[in-house]
């Protein structure tokens, strides 16, 4: 347990430089309001020391004067939603004007100073519409086709002109004419960016605006060009008392008179920020002593509700009811995953790569053998489940298509094409229809949804969407329901936390009122067969609860795992040894005891007989890569040990995976620290909490009271290592969670840096993550940062986790690497048609990829310059496993760092965050290091030439770690597999290019331009 004191002492940081602020100026012309990092500041139109207007926590943008400059107009995110409020500029009254669940953004006061404009997604897709200030009303003004945002009005009101779906800007005339007076097409196949941004009305009533085309970013008045060569941020213009357009970019507040030369109006302002005090929980890699397993994945109960079956320490097990030592069904090295009861109780069917392809099995209780179900090649098979008749089993692939399996023959037949990232399906009664958690998106604009019941009717193909309640999403797209009870009568499914049933009919129709079952935190709900009893997990512990009446009864289980023994004394005699400290090489020998770094000795010093001594004869012995962001543990993922074993090979021996399945990523931990799974060492988390709106399947919705208590509860007793908050959660919110997880001791990590460096925060991941703004306070469009980037990293110290996307413009350059035996072997046949389309990719757009991948390193360079650092991560496996995290390091040698500081980002900076024993070869450091081919301090590029990796002690050699998929899946007659296109709806969000888009990219956008 940590103890804390909040956060630390706080610190004011000068700022003279800002990201993607937005500028506007008061009707006097003597007052210049500006929203830098989600506050509102004022500046004197001649420049000066900013005044804060507003808090950190307003969470605002687009600032607009009211014609009498009585009030600025903003979004603002303080409530949960962005809302339009207006605020006194001289910090005083602040009124919201709209409230609920939809968004509105981007205000644009009328001249007469009544009405408000703004777009909002009220109606489904974003649309225009105009706020009475004094009544609230709200009226929609522009419907038209696409996403309608960034309203902006003539002087004399005559005409209204937006944005439409960030290619068109759109003018409407009081006759009610609607023309296209600007518009922009993707020049080439997967250019990085093409945007036309913030239109807004000259005194004469041209228009003008921001084209953004990958590396150009321009100012345009309509008809001619004005300002190029500048990283122009995506704002409305502004017109100075002296003619000159008043703008915001390169990090300045500038203005420009015609076709002259821009020039800056200063501004200075005061951010204060503090560095938590508490004290990290530490992982305990040293006791011997046993302890109790808490990843208990994917539990059920069965037919006749006395006995559990469950994923836990690599293998499956069987619990009898009463008797709390389980026994073990399947075991192996292989990966297993989502057991899965028969109706009539003989038989459990369960995921695995046993074979080497991620296929179906049957495990036959009587007989205790187990039978591969499917063969599978072309796609992996994932979350499954039963009809009731026993003849067929659903399951989703690992892109999320729906198949069904006829066990008579064997064959497969797709019936529903692939979702982003769904639920496990359910079968209904008759096995007529078949439910499952989907994700369905509040409008084309943004990425963000609710995660919705999906019932699909499998003889039609076609899906309907019910949300379980309004505004409301089920808890994880993963085994959180909804699960239907075989009577076919109710759904079961959790919900803010808690598991509730709701009842329907035979079609999967809501029939009535939900229920709430129980109090305590909850997840993975299962039926027994005479549908009047679910099993759940609570905060590590399985629990049962009747349907009618009963509180929940625990369900005792008493399973225990321990770290391996210790391995044998090491001695590895290294003529040359990086210990991740010094910026050159030292001859040593490195004693290895158990699992630990016992001494490091001169060259040939160490003379021990009982000691295995490896001679590292042309070998660079270093530290194990720390991969600082992955995701190893996703519903819906097929990798299998791929995952772990590709890392390995790859020379990663630490990951940190700040989001995930939680106890499918505790049972990864658990299996991993135990040695029963050989993969990297993972510091992880559970699903990230997340505000109303949601987009993958592992975030949770908080939005019901009491509920963070229960997801603290949660993260307590499973141990996580950390908390991350996503996208929609407010600030005000995200700061109680940094509290609250410091003092249990865990460091916290967002997607924002601010206010959270306020706050104590301890990380931000991305170099420019996804956001609820469109656009990103800490990159820009051409991949740039300022000072309130680097300046407020640095001061408060915290952790920032880049990965870097952009490196896959370096693919081109190292064909060996994608030729890679260890990738070739590895990485599932979809993952490797996606790198091979990668590659191709990154050739026709080099130029603009490379030109991003520039500026995001500078990014890394400016955070250097002020004395601080990064630490390397991927995001994989949104990002190609193993590759990606050698691009990141290689692309930051080429743009600047040297081969010394790019490692050092993916030894000891990564270590130094964790607060673990690792990334530097010292005494007491755990024995997790690699020993490749070649000189990683001259050229980074052998960093990657890994022959071998000592995990925990233990030496595998590359060779070794390929092994279980050299020959590929064992042969064998596979039944028909029908793959073909199987879904007759027409929703946007279904259609593959969308999906393909979803599972591809992570940071790469911040409005959905693919819908």
């Amino acid at each position: 347990m940590g103890k804390t004191m909040g956060p630390g002492p706080v610190r004011g940081v000068t700022l003279r430089e800002g990201t993607n602020f937005a500028v506007a100026l008061s009707p006097d012309g003597r007052t210049i309001a500006f929203d830098l990092l989600g506050i509102l500041w004022t500046v004197p139109a001649r420049g000066g020391a900013a005044r804060m207007v507003t808090d950190a926590f307003a969470d605002l943008a687009w600032p607009c004067w009211s014609p009498d400059g009585s009030w600025i107009a903003c979004q603002s995110y303080r409530s949960g939603n962005f809302h339009i409020w207006t605020f006194a500029p001289d910090g005083g009254e602040a009124r919201q004007l709209t409230r609920g669940f939809h968004d509105f953004r981007e205000p644009f006061y009328a001249a007469d100073g009544r009405h408000i404009y703004c777009s909002s997604d009220l109606t489904g897709r974003y649309a225009i519409h105009r706020i009475d200030v004094a009544t609230g009303e709200i009226t929609a003004v522009a419907c038209g086709e696409g996403q309608c945002s960034e309203p902006c009005l003539s002087a004399d009101g005559s005409r209204i002109a937006w944005v439409r779906d960030g290619q068109s800007i759109i003018e409407k005339l009081t006759d009610g004419t609607i023309r296209s007076v600007a518009s922009v097409s993707v020049p080439h196949s997967g250019s990085q960016t093409v945007i036309l941004a913030a239109p807004s009305y000259l005194p004469d009533g041209t228009l003008t605006y921001v084209r953004i085309v990958d590396q150009l970013a321009e100012r345009v008045v309509v008809g001619a060009l004005v300002i190029a060569g500048q990283d122009m941020f995506p704002f409305r213009a502004d017109v100075m008392p002296d003619g000159a357009l008043l703008y915001s970019g390169d990090g300045r507040i500038r203005k420009i008179h015609g076709i002259g030369e821009a020039k800056d109006i200063p501004f200075e302002v005061q951010v204060p920020i503090s560095r938590a005090q508490y004290v990290r929980k530490p992982r305990d890699f040293t006791s011997p002593s046993s302890r109790p397993a808490v990843g208990i994945a994917a539990p059920a109960l069965s037919p006749d509700g006395k006995q559990v079956v469950f994923c836990a320490l690599n293998d499956v097990y069987l619990l009898d009811v009463g008797d709390p030592v389980p026994r073990k069904i399947a075991s192996g090295p292989s990966h297993k995953s989502y057991p899965a009861w028969s109706p009539d109780g003989r038989s459990i069917a369960y995921a695995s790569d046993r074979d080497g392809a991620h296929d179906l099995w049957l495990h036959d209780l009587a007989s205790g053998e187990d039978r591969r179900l499917t063969r599978l090649s072309e796609i992996g098979a994932t979350m499954c489940c039963w009809s009731g008749d026993g003849k067929q089993i659903a399951f989703l692939d690992h892109a999320g298509a729906l198949h069904l399996l006829t066990l008579a023959d064997g064959s497969v037949r797709k019936i529903y094409d692939a979702l982003w990232l769904p639920g496990r399906p359910s079968f209904g009664p008759g096995g007529r229809h078949i439910a499952y958690a989907a994700f369905k998106p509040i409008s084309a604009r943004f990425r963000e949804g609710l995660s919705e019941v999906l019932v699909v009717v499998l003889d039609k193909s076609t899906g309907t969407y019910q949300p379980i309640m309004s505004e409301r999403s089920l808890a994880t797209r993963g085994v959180d329901g909804p699960v239907w009870s075989p009577d076919g009568k109710w759904f079961a499914y959790v919900f803010a936390s808690c598991l509730w049933v709701q009842p329907v009919g035979p079609d999967g129709r809501f029939a009535g009122e939900p229920r709430q079952l129980a109090d305590d935190v909850a997840d993975a709900p299962s039926w027994n067969g005479l549908s009047d009893r679910l099993l759940y997990l609570s905060e590590g512990k399985l629990r049962i609860v009747e349907l009618v009446g009963a509180k929940p009864v625990p369900v005792p289980l008493r399973l225990t795992w321990a770290l391996p023994a210790p391995a044998r004394r090491k001695v590895i005699r290294a003529e040359r040894l990086w210990d991740g400290q010094a910026p050159e090489y030292r001859r040593a020998d490195v004693v290895i005891e158990g699992n630990r770094i016992s001494a490091v000795a001169p060259f040939g010093a160490v003379d021990d007989a009982q000691a295995q001594v490896v001679a590292a004869d042309g070998l660079t012995l270093m530290p194990g890569l720390i991969d600082m962001h992955t995701h190893r543990c996703v519903h819906g993922y097929a990798y299998g040990r791929r995952f772990g074993l590709a890392l390995l090979a790859m020379g990663i021996t630490s990951t940190r995976s700040p989001g995930g399945a939680a106890y499918e990523i505790i049972e990864d931990r658990e299996a991993t620290d135990a040695g029963l799974r050989l993969a990297p060492r993972h510091f992880v988390t559970g699903e990230a909490l997340d505000g109303g709106r949601i987009y993958y399947n592992f975030m949770r919705p908080v939005t019901e009271p009491g509920q963070l208590d229960r997801e603290m509860a949660r993260a307590e007793a499973l141990g996580y290592d950390m908390i991350k908050t996503y996208v929609r959660m407010d600030h005000a919110t995200q700061a109680e969670v940094i509290a609250r997880s410091h003092l249990m001791g865990m460091p916290t990590s967002s997607h924002y840096h601010y206010p959270s460096l306020r706050q104590g925060g301890d990380c931000t991941e991305h170099m420019g993550a996804t956001n609820r703004f469109g656009f990103s306070r800490t990159v820009t469009a051409l991949g740039r940062a300022y000072e309130d980037v680097s300046k407020l990293f640095a001061a408060a110290q915290a952790g920032r986790t880049p990965t870097l996307f952009s490196a896959r413009a370096l693919l081109p350059d190292y064909p060996d690497l994608v030729a890679d035996q260890r990738v070739r072997t590895l990485l599932p046949p979809w993952d490797l048609a996606r790198l091979d389309a990668l590659v191709e990719w990154a050739s026709e757009n080099r130029a603009s990829l490379l030109a991003m991948l520039e500026a995001n390193v500078a990014q890394i360079r400016a955070m250097m310059d002020n004395g601080w650092h990064v630490h390397t991560g991927t995001d994989a496996p949104i990002d190609t496993i193993g590759i990606s995290y050698h691009l990141n390091l290689r692309a930051m040698t080429r743009f600047g760092l040297s081969p010394y500081e790019a490692l050092l980002t993916a030894t000891a900076h990564a270590a130094d965050f964790l607060g673990e024993p690792l990334g530097v070869i010292a005494p007491g450091k755990l024995a997790d290091l690699i020993l490749v081919k070649g000189d990683p301090l001259a050229d980074v590029v052998d960093a990657a030439n890994v022959r071998h990796v000592l995990r925990d002690g233990e030496m595998h050699s590359v060779d070794a770690l390929l092994e279980p998929y050299g020959q590929g899946p064992s042969a064998g007659a596979a039944p028909p597999v029908a793959l073909s296109s199987a879904r007759t709806d027409d929703y946007f969000w279904h259609q593959e290019a969308y999906v393909e888009a979803c599972r591809a990219s992570c940071c790469s956008g911040h409005a959905v331009s693919h819908a």
